[in-house]
């Protein structure tokens, strides 16, 4: 099984707030947080990515605290934390509250933008992504607070732009459905460039996706995420990939951070989790399904991953549900 698409089938990205924006230079505008834009659609949106996707023109965008970045048309802009950031043909200009830019449309329709002193055109899809910031660490976490990623070139890019583009036309055309479908082009289109950005990471780079890329421990990741509640060793797993057991064990735990029965038991309390949150089961038979023989050992580990014992993360997630 592919681990990146297994981690994100938890973290589950859901399409939330999407805008059609058109600037025109000069122009910069102020972006609150994605959990701020969101509040209205998605209010109890626990964690928010932000992406804007240049269709026409040029922009630069920053968030506070780091060097600004610049972005083509056919480019990516992705916020994986959802940080408040600034967007503009020239950044030194007083910023605009973007917020109050925003037209809204019909419930099926895609709000739309429009700004500007009148020059050179920048047209944007802007998008923000909600998942459960508490299953998110494994990946967005390990991306940097922002990235502009190249969706160009490669397989299927043209098909995704052309898309996404078509979906909006079809939006202010107001045809039914368009929102949705717009919802799951984004999704595809995060996850092209968390793939795109994988592929670009330099040979001395550290971490989780760092590791999917690697030759061993990724096929070690797979393993793993194939059969989670197998009685993994790392003897086993070397055996598998053959690579020695000390040389994967320090492969393992330089590139993703930690040793590969550590990544197993986290990994195995994050599928608890999510089970425990989208289903009726019980618990001994959940902690059947993510490897472990007694319900006793699995509320220990659970309670020392996640501070609370799985039937009270359970009535948690309920509530949460409900509202």
């Amino acid at each position: 099984m592919d681990a990146l698409s297994d981690v994100l089938r938890l973290v589950r990205l859901t399409g939330a707030v999407f805008m059609d924006a058109v600037f025109t230079a000069p122009w910069c505008v102020g972006e609150p947080s994605g959990v701020e834009v969101c509040v209205e659609h998605m209010p109890d949106a626990q964690h928010v990515v932000i992406y804007h996707l240049v269709t026409e023109g040029a922009c630069q965008i920053m968030i506070e605290g780091t060097a600004p970045m610049s972005a083509g048309a056919g480019q990516l802009i992705v916020i994986p934390s959802g940080e408040a950031h600034a967007l503009g043909s020239d950044l030194e200009r007083p910023r605009v509250p973007g917020a109050p830019l925003v037209v809204k449309r019909g419930p099926d329709e895609v709000p739309q933008v429009r700004h500007g002193g009148g020059g050179s055109v920048t047209r944007l899809v802007c998008g923000y992504l909600a998942c459960d910031s508490r299953l998110f660490d494994s990946v967005l976490a390990a991306l940097p607070r922002m990235m502009v990623v190249d969706m160009n070139e490669g397989p299927g890019s043209q098909w995704l732009m052309t898309s996404i583009q078509f979906s909006l036309a079809e939006s202010a055309a107001q045809r039914a459905g368009a929102g949705t479908v717009l919802a799951k082009l984004s999704e595809l289109m995060f996850v092209e460039a968390i793939r795109r950005y994988i592929e670009k990471l330099p040979a001395e780079q550290q971490g989780w996706l760092a590791g999917l890329r690697d030759r061993f421990v990724g096929k070690s990741l797979a393993l793993i995420h194939a059969e989670p509640a197998r009685a993994w060793t790392v003897d086993e797993l070397a055996a598998r990939i053959g690579l020695s057991r000390s040389a994967l064990a320090d492969r393992f735990t330089q590139l993703v951070g930690v040793p590969p029965m550590h990544y197993l038991t986290r990994w195995r309390l994050q599928l608890a989790a999510d089970l425990l949150r989208i289903g009726k089961r019980n618990i001994s038979a959940i902690a059947q399904d993510v490897g472990y023989e007694s319900e006793a050992a699995f509320n220990r580990a659970f309670k020392r991953a996640h501070g609370v014992t799985p039937g009270a993360w359970r009535r948690s997630a309920a509530l949460i549900s409900a509202k």
